[in-house]
């Protein structure tokens, strides 16, 4: 009997084992692109995810491999921690922001009677100037407008917390074989490997433990203020600090600011120029000297990196480029490195 003849095997290929190589790579960069642009709407679950991998795997280390607990009990308690720490607070702070934020847009009077107190106070004519009635209908129907898609906007945040928290559970369960597929599959020698991972949890530990701390004593100080200088709901609006200090160059000036102009419109001139003194001379300068220093001691990051970092990664990424982009900012440098000592490390082959 005659063996069944395989029909492509006398056809010859047309490419040659280098343009094969090249072309699959373009394939497989063209398909990850593809995936990437199809998730781009979820990407932060996914950032987020690997960014708290990195802060909670000290523990992880600590109690599974050193101390041999259940490594499933583990991973449970991790993200209950995450949703405690994080989700829960966050999500409950932005709901009562925006009752706020519908209860003023709801009664423009309150804020054009608040407006008319601080020109008697200041001797300015502010209303007439900015038009601030016609400002504040337009932004009534623009949060009315907001209400319908609160539910959309809620089932999205569900989603991408859901997605963070499914991709942090897999990371520790399958630790080992995540960190043995970035050393298969990543394009660098296992020493440029290593030296991107401790880029990436020194650049975790300035900005995001660092950040939390400098947030923390803003709020404080926020909160402190505002109580001294009889400001309504000081304990409120120095948690609302402690996340408005996330934002670069914003910050806590969104707080003490609006707080310093109420105090003017209630003719309380004093308190108002003192929320201003404390603001701008103990409050800032307190944030910036903080940031640098946890920045430099906490995680070796030079404060031009971290500053050009913060504004590229909330430019790109929104509020988690705290983190991402400090980081890209430090890989690029890295890699440059990398670059530099390869080619030095060639040229001495060539030499010998």
């Amino acid at each position: 009997m005659h063996k069944p003849l395989k029909p492509f095997a006398a056809v010859e290929n047309i490419y040659t084992p280098r343009q094969r190589t090249v072309l699959l790579v373009s394939s497989l960069i063209g398909l990850a692109a593809l995936m990437v642009v199809g998730l781009a709407q979820y990407l932060t679950a996914f950032l987020a995810a690997g960014i708290l991998f990195v802060v909670f795997r000290p523990w992880w280390v600590a109690l599974v491999h050193r101390r041999r607990w259940n490594h499933r009990l583990v991973t449970i308690g991790i993200l209950l921690v995450t949703v405690v720490v994080l989700v829960v607070p966050f999500y409950a702070l932005s709901s009562l922001l925006l009752e706020r934020l519908v209860a003023f847009a709801k009664n423009p009077e309150q804020m054009l009677d608040a407006l008319h107190k601080l020109e008697r106070a200041t001797g300015l004519n502010i209303t007439q100037q900015l038009n601030v009635r016609q400002l504040l209908v337009q932004g009534a129907a623009r949060v009315s407008g907001w209400l319908p898609s609160l539910a959309s906007s809620a089932l999205n945040f569900l989603v991408v917390v859901g997605l963070m928290l499914f991709t942090m559970y897999y990371l520790f369960m399958q630790e080992t074989y995540f960190l043995l597929g970035l050393h298969r599959y990543l394009p660098f020698r296992n020493d440029t490997l290593e030296e991107l991972g401790v880029s990436l949890k020194n650049n975790v530990n300035a900005n995001v433990l660092g950040q939390v701390l400098v947030a923390l004593v803003q709020s404080i100080l926020t909160g402190i203020t505002l109580w001294i200088f009889a400001v309504p709901d000081p304990l409120f609006w120095g948690v609302v600090a402690f996340f408005m200090a996330f934002l670069p160059v914003l910050g806590t000036p969104l707080v003490w600011g609006p707080a310093a102009l109420y105090q003017f419109s209630q003719g309380h001139n004093g308190q108002a120029i003192g929320i201003l003194l404390v603001g701008f001379i103990v409050i800032i300068n307190v944030d910036n000297l903080l940031r640098i220093v946890l920045a430099k001691r906490m995680g070796n990051i030079h404060p031009l990196v971290t500053l050009v970092g913060l504004v590229l990664g909330v430019e790109i990424f929104g509020l988690i480029g705290l983190v991402m982009g400090p980081l890209l900012v430090s890989y690029f440098l890295l890699l440059m490195e990398v670059f530099r000592r390869e080619n030095r490390r060639a040229r001495e082959e060539e030499a010998t």
